[in-house]
């Protein structure tokens, strides 16, 4: 039987997504977007031009909240540093004021691609770049524990209890027994799976529920461009056999759905887990009807990408 989203699924959900302009981020908005949810989309790229990524790409969050619209959704495209104290306080007025609370808060936060290419990868800390490497710490955690400070607030009112998601790469357990990359980019993604943990401990006694959650081999605008290829032609590119198990935005996207719309969520609280997870236990599928799941192709070494999508 070939699974469609529930376009009522979310309706009338606030939900709040950081780092909404590209990638996994874009993908979960617009998948909250199809379950009806308003979503406002956070981000530094705008179509003002007033402030902009580090990136300098031409997403803007202008565009998520387009096609949260188009999908059957609300979308609200709010420019934000999440890095600045003010600016986050200052969405949360906005929130406060224009919808009362947050039902889901995702932190996509990260903003590093730009600071960790395949040059610097597997290179001790004493020649890496020290600003660089500074810079991505405050990118990818200094930002969430900011965001977490002034929103989680608006969640802790919501009946059956608000739903944090904080987004990263790779699990808790995948993640325990590997170097990623480089000491920089390894505490930013195994401290994001503790952040999780250890906020979920803080917001289950007020009925919420914390997550971790990681996209599989995601192809963002930014991987299909890597590898010079397109959404529609992906299949072709020149890329490692992996690839062939890699997933679109709205996979994960989809995942955050499935959760917030599961009123026994809080037993996923302080848990670390793939979109590939949530597939198999609530059903949902990515655009193309698949279920791919690379990280399991991963653990087990495979070669062949048959069976793992």
């Amino acid at each position: 039987m070939t699974w469609n989203p529930d376009p009522e699924s979310l309706r009338g959900r606030v939900a709040l997504v950081t780092g909404a302009t590209r990638g996994a981020g874009r993908g979960i908005a617009a998948a909250l977007g199809e379950a009806g949810a308003t979503v406002v989309c956070t981000g530094r790229s705008t179509r003002t031009g007033t402030t902009r990524s580090d990136y300098g790409r031409p997403e803007t969050i202008e565009e998520t909240a387009e096609l949260v619209e188009s999908l059957g959704g609300v979308g609200v495209p709010v420019p934000c540093d999440h890095l600045d104290p003010a600016q986050v306080a200052a969405l949360a007025d906005r929130v406060r004021s224009e919808h009362g609370h947050i039902d889901v808060l995702v932190d996509d936060i990260w903003g590093g691609e730009s600071l960790h290419g395949p040059d610097n990868w597997n290179t001790p800390v004493w020649d890496l770049d020290l600003a660089g490497g500074l810079r991505m710490v405050r990118l990818g955690l200094e930002t969430h524990l900011i965001t977490a400070h002034h929103l989680l607030a608006l969640l802790l009112d919501r009946p059956g209890g608000g739903l944090l998601v904080e987004v990263t790469d790779g699990t808790a357990d995948y993640n325990a027994t590997r170097y990623r990359i480089s000491a920089f980019y390894d505490l930013v993604k195994v401290g994001l799976n503790r952040l999780a943990f250890s906020l979920g401990h803080e917001l289950a006694p007020r009925g919420g529920t914390a997550v971790a959650l990681t996209p599989g081999w995601m192809r963002s605008e930014m991987m299909l461009e890597a590898y010079s290829t397109t959404e529609e032609d992906w299949r072709s590119a020149d890329a490692p056999p992996g690839f062939a198990v890699s997933e679109t935005p709205r996979y994960v996207g989809r995942a955050v759905a499935a959760l917030a719309a599961d009123p026994d969520r809080g037993r996923w609280n302080q848990r670390s887990v793939s979109s590939a997870d949530l597939a198999r236990e609530y059903g949902f599928t990515d655009v193309d009807g698949s279920r791919p799941d690379v990280w399991r192709y991963e653990l087990d070494g495979a070669t062949d990408p048959a069976g793992y999508r």
